[in-house]
């Protein structure tokens, strides 16, 4: 007689961990300057570089 196997249990991956720079979005701001003595006249969206816009943390 062969044993009866059990079925094994069916586990959803584990969510990758957010990375700690742009906070899972993948974007972050980056300060705009313009003129001679480079003022600072706002922000915009920029490729996170830590993740590369994935927004996942890298694991080495």
């Amino acid at each position: 007689m062969a044993a009866r196997q059990t079925p094994v249990p069916v586990t959803a991956a584990p969510e990758p961990a957010k990375c700690p720079t742009c906070k899972g979005s993948g974007e972050v701001s980056r300060t705009v300057r313009v003129g001679r003595k480079r003022r600072a006249v706002g922000e915009q969206a920029g490729l996170c570089l830590t993740c590369l816009g994935s927004g996942e943390a890298l694991t080495d």
